[in-house]
């Protein structure tokens, strides 16, 4: 293997990682891992992070049992990304939605205007 095929963690130690459902496709969420939250989640099968805001690892579904079943994980291209491929126990955003991408773009009110 090449360094470049290696997979490449940012400056903050983190990777984003995109989360899609494995049978329906739908994107589930974008968390961040480090090389810890990587290793728990292939040795225990659970989709764990790294919480940048509580500054640490976070099982997805440890407080509300809305676990995300690992099937699979890519690293992009550039090795810089992962496509983690889960089924979700529950809806996978805290909102209670199925998942975190279920608010489309306002043009008027999300776009910033042109300098």
């Amino acid at each position: 293997m090449s360094q470049a095929d290696r997979l490449t963690f940012g400056p903050d130690g983190l990777v984003p990682a995109i989360v899609q459902d494995a049978d329906t496709g739908e994107v589930l969420i974008l968390a961040y891992m480090n090389a810890e939250a990587l290793r728990l989640t292939l040795q225990t099968g659970l989709v764990t992070f790294w919480s940048r805001t509580r500054r640490r690892l976070w099982q997805k579904g440890e407080t509300s049992g809305n676990t995300l079943a690992l099937v699979s994980i890519h690293k992009n291209c550039e090795a810089n990304s992962l496509l983690v491929r889960a089924r979700p126990t529950g809806p996978a955003c805290h909102t209670g939605n199925p998942t975190c991408y279920y608010r489309p773009i306002d043009p008027t009110t999300d776009i910033p205007p042109s300098p």
